[in-house]
């Protein structure tokens, strides 16, 4: 079968390398996958005949990223001088993995029939010839004769993900391949194939073994590049993965809410997960986690929001995030069921409503309890929690007017964290305030004071507050 694609001029610029000193080359992976699929890549992975050694000499800007398994980074310029890599592999057998990560042995063989046949799935075992009569560096379209001897391209018009030859071969070799096809389903929109399935789920004791940072980025990327992640997420529970890094979302499975919500916890989080933007993906899934614990089985699920941080952080630190997203993530489920009341709520007059809504001060007090780098991301994820949700009382409303309010409050000075404060620890070091734990106090009281009434935001005013507080 062939492919008709353009080939960018800094890929047939490597490949023209390799092929004038005599070697072969093949564009291989996810790259004809995509084409295949009428997508565009963003990634173009090559490989060769040549040894690791050989294409360091060739390529004197590489990047030895895992020589001993025949891996290298080769940089190239493209005609605009712009920088760019690409992952170039010698063909390579396997023997077997002793720790479900890392072959006990490579070994680098000369036909890509056998580099082929180590790969994970048929959509990713496919390979392009690059002879050197057609290395020209235009970027022009032609025709490229596809190589596929397990039936990739057969299982793309299938939507199919099946593993390459035995399946639970496949998945003893790597446990990480388990979380991937999963990935790669809820990613394409594919279906996996049952034996390929089947032997996922027998595997499970290897995919164990993958470290916890390993599944930590399949996870995100399955929640940042599926359509729906929901499809990918339940995979994983299908198969038994999801039990081993993220067992708290399995406890909402089955547990029914009964006032304002049509699915149980578990589907709600999912589904809400759908509706989310990337950068909320994440705190989507965990905003109600917490539910199944909190459950008072008449519908209310009291204090879930401040349980549910203290289980995020079990849940990401097991999974080896940041501090500093961590911490982002606490704050969004943690304030996640903020209610901003709005002018045209039913039963209510626009007096009452105007009466009821949000001070100036309680719009502070928001902000400096939110953050404001988290303010938009927190719309994002109740717009989310809502929208999933076809019984939810939420009005969109309820948004644009905090928008509103936020803007006109953000126009005026206004002090949302100590150091906005007129007033230093040198200031009050001035009075006899020690530094330390008393001083931080001191200057927290201090900025309440200022949230409550920006206008006492003066160095007098201030160090008068403080001299009463000693």
């Amino acid at each position: 079968m062939k492919l008709k694609f353009t080939i960018p001029g800094y890929v047939q610029k490597i490949a023209r390398i390799l092929s004038k000193e005599g070697y072969e080359v093949y564009l291989v992976g996810g790259a004809i996958r995509d084409i295949a699929m009428g997508k565009t890549p963003h990634d173009y992975d090559l490989a060769t005949n040549a040894l690791p050694d050989e294409m360091l000499e060739l390529f004197p800007k590489s990047v030895s990223t895992g020589a001993k398994f025949g891996t290298v980074i080769a940089l190239v310029e493209d005609s605009k001088k712009e920088n760019h890599d690409v992952e170039v592999t010698t063909f390579r057998s396997e023997e077997e993995y002793v720790d479900g990560r890392w072959p006990s042995k490579v070994e680098f063989v000369d036909e890509i029939y056998k580099d082929l046949g180590r790969r994970d799935f048929t959509i990713n075992a496919m390979a392009i010839d690059l002879p050197l009569e057609l290395l020209d560096s235009q970027e022009i379209e032609r025709d490229w004769e596809v190589y596929d001897p397990f039936g990739g391209m057969e299982d793309i018009k299938l939507k199919l993900v099946r593993a390459v030859g035995t399946p639970i071969e496949r998945f003893k070799e790597n446990g990480l391949r388990a979380f991937k096809g999963c990935r790669l389903a809820s990613q394409l929109e594919f279906e996996i194939e049952r034996d390929t399935f089947e032997a996922i789920k027998e595997c499970i004791p290897i995919a164990k073994q993958v470290s916890m940072e390993r599944i930590r980025d399949e996870f995100m990327k399955l929640l940042l590049k599926s359509p729906k992640p929901s499809k990918g997420i339940d995979l994983m529970r299908e198969s038994g993965l999801l039990q081993i890094f993220l067992p708290e979302l399995l406890e909402g499975f089955g547990v029914e809410q009964k006032l304002y919500h049509v699915h149980d916890v578990y589907w709600h989080s999912l589904k809400t997960c759908d509706y989310a933007q990337d950068s909320v993906k994440l705190a989507a899934l965990l905003h109600d986690i917490a539910k199944p614990r909190t459950d008072m089985g008449n519908g209310h699920f009291y204090g879930h929001d401040v349980m549910g941080v203290e289980m995020i952080e079990t849940i990401m630190k097991r999974l080896r995030f940041s501090k500093t997203e961590i911490e982002r993530v606490k704050t969004l489920v943690r304030n996640h069921m903020f209610y901003y009341p709005h002018s045209q709520q039913e039963g209510k007059s626009n007096e009452d409503m105007q009466l009821s809504q949000w001070s100036d001060s309680a719009v502070r007090r928001f902000l400096n309890r939110v953050g404001e780098e988290n303010v938009e991301d927190l719309f994002k994820l109740r717009i989310a929690d809502a929208t999933s949700n076809p019984n939810s009382p939420f009005n969109p409303e309820e948004i644009t007017q905090l928008q509103k309010h936020i803007s006109e409050v953000r126009a005026k000075d206004m002090a949302l964290k100590v150091s906005d404060l007129d007033i230093t620890g040198e200031d009050l070091k001035l009075i006899g305030v020690q530094a330390g734990p008393a001083m931080g106090k001191i200057l927290n009281a201090l900025l309440d004071i200022v949230i409550e009434d920006p206008l006492m935001n003066t160095k007098e005013k201030l160090l008068d507050e403080a001299k009463h507080m000693l």
